[in-house]
C-alpha cells in the first residue's frame, strides 16, 4: 500500500522554525516528486513547494526564501524546513506523490500535520 505520512507540526511563535516530515513507502521512492501543500480554514488548497526526482526544488512565492525542501532517497522521505514562520502560514499542511517526477500533478496524498503560528 502507498502511504505519505507528514509529520512534525506544531505551535511556534511568529518568527520561528519547525521542520517537517513526509515518509513514504509502497512506491519507487526516487522516481517520484514530492509536493507540499497547505489549507488553512476557509481558504482554497495552497501549493508549496515540490521537488522532483533529480531534485530540483521549487517554491510558492508566498515561501520563497523561508522555506527549504530536500530530500533523502535512502530514508525515502522529503523535508520541509520552514524559517521565519508568521501567522498565515497557519494551515495544515501535507504532502502528495507526483510519479512522473516533475512536480506538476498528484497520483498520493497522506494525511497532513497542523502548523500553528501565533502572533
Amino acid at each position: 500500500d502507498v502511504q505519505l505520512q507528514a509529520s512534525g507540526g506544531g505551535l511556534v511563535q511568529a518568527g520561528g522554525s519547525l521542520r517537517l516530515s513526509c515518509a513514504a513507502s509502497g512506491f519507487t521512492f526516487d522516481d517520484y516528486a514530492i509536493g507540499w501543500f497547505r489549507q488553512a480554514p476557509g481558504k482554497e488548497r495552497e501549493g508549496v513547494s515540490c521537488i522532483n526526482s533529480d531534485g530540483s526544488a521549487y517554491y510558492a512565492d508566498s515561501v520563497k526564501g523561508r522555506f527549504t525542501i530536500s530530500r533523502d532517497n535512502a530514508e525515502n522521505t522529503v523535508y520541509l524546513q520552514l524559517n521565519s514562520l508568521k501567522p498565515e502560514d497557519t494551515a495544515v499542511y501535507y504532502c502528495a506523490a507526483d510519479r512522473w517526477g516533475l512536480c506538476l500533478s498528484y497520483d498520493y496524498a497522506g494525511q497532513g500535520t497542523q502548523v500553528t503560528v501565533s502572533s
